[in-house]
């Protein structure tokens, strides 16, 4: 099914900086029967659970996987709590929920956040507007109780829509950024970092593993070793400020196709695809025969058993991401490459989504810098 990705973005209080990234359809084109999802997350809903691992101090989350392109979980805010669906987005830094300021078609479809029923709700007059790769947003800062499990996090700052735009009918209610302060766009402490501060996690790390089909979970404060194979293999981040580290190759049977003398790749949990400068997507593209139709490169179906694994080289290790991952089924059964072009960074940068994680058991290490991968169990 194809759906949305959602990328990096840039944007200050009251000042929008926009970044022309991969036009991307909105959920109300793509599916225009709407039944397919209602039916989907009716029948998916996922259970509630939330514990500690054990023989580690992780706090363990449940996220549900949405048609392999999205992976969403419940947190609450405010006093009492009232619930809601965020992706929890290693690409940017802000927690944000719709609101009854909001008057958006796109609000409407969504859980809205009810401020005068909140005893702990405390508003600012500071404004913001954010812009996606598949959506954008405007609101006000505000500080409230946010709480992802039996994690707490008090006075935690945390966005109000006014407006938003290219989120219709998208099946979560925001987003829940989990990088650095330093790409924060409202100067407000991100949610990882007030928990850390308030001694809510033991360690300064959290981890993903994204399913193929049930068990996603996102980790705080700790790693299950039972989530993946072998070794984690420690990457250092190219600077301390968001989840960025350095690539040594792309290649495939042995020769390189991209990133030859070396590049950047973000590990975005928040992103579907696998993003690239346009010259070497196209390029990707036409050595493994995809044929351009609308906004995505088709193969034939039956290509999945013969295309060779595209391998990402990160500090020496190799990541293979075979066929079976690279190629994706739309709702028709057609399918399509999970490559996507990004024509605005000036130096080569791949952004690394969910196609890639659901092969990798990632951990993000705040404390250290660092980024480790291994195999997913």
């Amino acid at each position: 099914m194809k759906w949305f990705v959602l990328l990096g973005l840039v944007a200050l209080s009251e000042c929008i900086v926009k970044i022309p990234l991969t036009r991307v359809k909105t959920m109300r084109k793509i599916l225009s029967e709407k039944n397919m999802l209602n039916n989907f997350l009716k029948e998916h809903a996922y259970r509630l659970y939330q514990i500690s691992s054990p023989g580690s101090n992780a706090t363990i989350h449940p996220l549900r996987n949405i048609m392999d392109m999205l992976y969403v979980g419940k947190i609450t805010i405010g006093t009492p709590p009232q619930e809601f669906q965020v992706v929890f987005d290693t690409g940017s830094s802000e927690l944000w929920v719709s609101s009854l300021f909001c008057p958006s078609p796109a609000c409407s479809t969504h859980v809205r956040f009810r401020h005068l029923e909140s005893s702990t709700f405390r508003p600012t007059k500071k404004t913001f507007r954010i812009t996606y790769g598949s959506g954008s947003m405007k609101g006000f800062l505000a500080y409230d109780t946010v709480r992802i499990g039996d994690l707490v996090s008090t006075d935690q700052p945390f966005g109000l829509s006014l407006a938003e735009h290219g989120f219709e009918d998208t099946p979560f209610d925001g987003i829940l950024g989990l990088s650095y302060p330093d790409i924060s766009l409202t100067g407000g402490i991100p949610i990882f970092d007030n928990l850390k501060k308030q001694g809510a996690v033991s360690e300064p790390v959290f981890a993903f593993y994204l399913g193929k089909t049930k068990g996603s979970v996102v980790m705080f404060g700790g790693v299950d070793h039972r989530y993946y194979k072998g070794e984690l293999n420690w990457v250092p981040l190219t600077q301390a400020g968001d989840w960025r580290v350095h690539m040594d190759r792309i290649s495939m049977k042995r020769k390189v196709i991209a990133c030859s003398g070396g590049c950047e790749a973000l590990l975005d949990t928040g992103t579907s695809l696998i993003i690239g400068p346009t010259r070497l997507v196209k390029n990707i593209q036409k050595l493994i025969g995809a044929t351009p139709r609308a906004s995505e490169h088709y193969v034939s179906c039956f290509a999945v058993n013969i295309l060779p694994s595209i391998i990402f080289t990160i500090n020496g290790i190799n990541y293979p991401v075979p066929a079976r991952a690279y190629i994706l089924k739309d709702s028709r059964g057609h399918c399509y490459t999970a490559f996507k072009e990004n024509t605005v960074r000036s130096t080569e940068t791949w952004i690394l989504g969910d196609v890639f994680l659901r092969l990798y058991f990632s951990v993000y290490d705040q404390g250290n810098d660092r980024i480790g991968l291994a195999k997913a169990s």
